[in-house]
């Protein structure tokens, strides 16, 4: 199994609009961040974890040209505003997009992407299979079985995902503790960190290191980083040895 990373940014991206921080005006490549996004493999399977606006740039810059599915952890813009773009799937693959999410989530879709789901739609519009899932639910795509987690964003319910060895969470600000013995010891975990001063509704830097301590993984994989952060190459020297810093394009081979 692998993991691509193909967007380890906040919602608005590194650089920022405006921004002339370091970190917004570095020229090493990991501080270029696209929206958090990220693409598990595993023989002919393939799946897409949230999909926001930078998704088609995310496919072409990483050479994917296929998805047997696509998960959405939540319903906020830089998690989902790029379903448009998967209409050229639909168009390749002659199939109908599989969409896991929670109802609540399923439905803001069907509001945002109103003329997807019309009586009459026009053609060419995206060809969306929407798959209701709540905390906890287990389903496959193809041979792979996938976990639904409960995370808090803030107040609201979101959801992570497992499977096999591999636990992804973005957006992370509490954890439920039948999450946390769902996923102990995992080999691979992904986990957001927005910055060093606490957030209302994301992990801090040391929030992510506390649960990653907690869950004692192998190997974790900060993402979400904000340009609040150093540039990666210093960053990445406050770490301890089994965490690191994802960025745009890393694959990980589990």
């Amino acid at each position: 199994m692998k993991i691509c990373f193909l967007g380890t940014g906040t919602s608005q991206g590194i650089p920022v609009i405006g921004c002339d921080c370091p970190t917004c005006t570095s020229n090493d490549p990991k501080d270029t961040r696209l929206r958090t996004a990220g693409y598990v493999e595993q023989d002919e399977t393939s799946f897409l974890i949230d999909c926001g606006p930078d998704f088609r740039q995310q496919m072409l810059q990483n050479k994917i040209k296929r998805l047997d599915a696509v998960l959405i952890s939540h319903e906020h813009n830089d998690h989902v505003i790029g379903i448009d773009d998967l209409r050229p799937l639909n168009f390749n693959q002659k199939m109908d997009m599989p969409i896991y999410g929670n109802k609540r989530v399923l439905d803001e879709l069907k509001f945002r992407f109103a003329y997807a789901f019309a009586e009459r739609p026009y053609p060419g519009v995206p060809r969306l299979n929407l798959m209701s899932v709540k905390a906890y639910d287990s389903f496959n795509i193809n041979e792979l079985q996938v976990e639904s987690l409960e995370i808090m964003h803030g107040k609201l319910p979101i959801l992570g995902f497992k499977t096999e060895d591999l636990v992804y969470i973005t957006d992370a600000k509490t954890v439920p503790e039948k999450t946390i013995e769902k996923i102990r010891k995992c080999k691979v975990l992904v986990i957001n960190a927005l910055r060093y001063k606490e957030h209302n509704t994301h992990f801090s830097l040391q929030e992510a290191l506390d649960f990653i301590k907690l869950i004692e993984p192998e190997r974790a994989y900060l993402t979400h980083l904000s340009h609040h952060f150093p540039p990666a190459a210093q960053l990445e020297k406050e770490l301890p040895t089994n965490v690191f810093i994802a960025y745009d394009g890393l694959w990980v081979d589990l």
